[in-house]
């Protein structure tokens, strides 16, 4: 346990050294990575992988389960860095930046959006530190939560039960781009995020991406054509390697 308590992360999110900058463009490139997970290192995720999304532009990565585009995700949120190569924004490498200021620029909605055993405001408010009220509301109307949340009997009060059990998959979903958006992000990344819920809820839910998704640098993972139709580049990852654009 102590040996736990101890551990210093190669990543620390507490660490306050870092370059901070008025602002990103949200240029992103990724250079010649070499990546395998640590827990699993005798197989090499990619070799050589490279990627660029221009600021404001929208790339879907499709492909095969195991190809690494969710690996991608994880590379740009920092969650794990490159064996070899650089994973860049605004042609700054990942490493120079101060983990928490750059992870403040980029929103993630995943497939399973994790929520809390607290109100639907509280979850929210998780995005963005000493959010306001009127940021509050903003974010849920540009996430077409608005409607549903003003129908519930205590509206953002409402509690969401522990995982979201309170709440349908669409809803939930909504719930954590509202709570991705609370914090204007220059960069957003979508990891199947629609992947997990019926056509109807998929309709609000990518209504709901479309409004969030302009002006911002967007990464999709998908499976679903829907998810992609609108993407300025699709990219399609086969074992590790761009193979297609």
């Amino acid at each position: 346990m102590f040996e736990t308590i101890k551990r210093k992360p190669k990543i620390d999110s507490y660490d306050t050294s870092g370059l901070i900058l008025e602002d990103i463009e949200g240029y992103i490139e990724l250079k010649d990575v070499y990546f395998r997970y640590p827990a699993r290192p005798d197989v090499q995720i990619f070799s050589g992988f490279s990627l660029c999304v221009p600021s404001g532009a929208t790339a879907a990565l499709v492909g095969q389960s195991g190809s690494g585009k969710s690996t991608v995700i994880s590379l740009l949120e920092r969650f794990y860095d490159p064996d070899a190569g650089e994973v860049l924004i605004d042609g700054v490498n990942l490493k120079s930046f101060q983990v928490r200021w750059i992870r403040e620029q980029i929103g993630l909605v995943s497939q399973e959006p994790i929520l809390f055993a607290a109100s639907i405001k509280e979850n929210i408010a998780y995005g963005k530190e000493g959010a306001t009220d009127e940021e509050i509301t903003s974010a849920i109307t540009l996430s077409n939560a608005k409607n549903f949340i003003d129908k519930l009997p205590q509206g953002l009060e409402t509690m969401a039960g522990q995982n979201g059990t309170q709440l349908s998959g669409g809803q939930k979903q909504r719930i954590a781009i509202a709570r991705a958006i609370l914090k204007n992000p220059r960069i957003l990344l979508l990891d199947e995020a629609t992947s997990a819920l019926d056509a109807e809820s998929e309709r609000v839910v990518q209504a709901a991406l479309e409004q969030v998704m302009t002006k911002r640098t967007t990464v999709i993972v998908a499976h679903r054509l829907t998810t992609i139709r609108n993407a300025d580049t699709i990219a399609v990852v086969h074992q590790g390697k761009i193979v297609e654009e």
